[in-house]
């Protein structure tokens, strides 16, 4: 399988992405990421952004990653085997492993390792293993709403 794209998306020029990868609209893939969907596949939604170094993969058999619209996985962060919901923000450096589930609405904190199997509720996440810190807010949501939009006009400068 080869990777598919949507309308709008920008992949620097040393990201990796092999295997079953679908883009939505309007991502950004930014250097030195790998979305290596050689044993499972990698599906992200609308105005997805992988920052730099950033890693998704899969479990063969027992994961696939699927990440919603309007996400920001921040530098350096591992996305292994996870479902991501809708205006999530997960930190640099975070890990999130298989079959995790973090719903929309919801921040990771850089640094913080959300365990395989975990099913988070909306809110503020951070440590490892990743406890919830605080309940999500409106200003909470705009942020990671802006962040995204914010990477969607900046891939327009590459």
């Amino acid at each position: 399988m080869t990777p598919r794209m949507g309308k709008g998306v920008f992949v620097a020029e040393n990201a990796v992405l092999v295997g079953d990868v679908t883009l939505g609209d309007d991502c950004s893939i930014w250097y030195g990421a790998v979305l290596r969907g050689d044993v499972g596949s990698i599906v992200l939604g609308d105005r997805v952004n992988v920052q730099e170094c950033a890693v998704m993969h899969a479990t063969p058999d027992v994961s696939t990653v699927k990440i919603g619209n309007d996400v920001t996985v921040g530098h350096n962060a591992i996305v292994h085997g996870a479902v991501i919901g809708d205006d999530v923000l997960i930190g640099m450096g975070a890990i999130v492993m298989d079959n995790a589930v973090v719903p929309s609405g919801t921040v990771i904190a850089a640094g913080a390792v959300v365990l395989a199997n975990s099913v988070l509720e909306p809110g503020i996440y951070a440590g490892i293993p990743a406890k919830k810190v605080k309940d999500g807010s409106e200003a909470i949501l705009k942020m990671i709403r802006h962040n995204a939009a914010d990477y969607v006009e900046c891939k327009e400068f590459y």
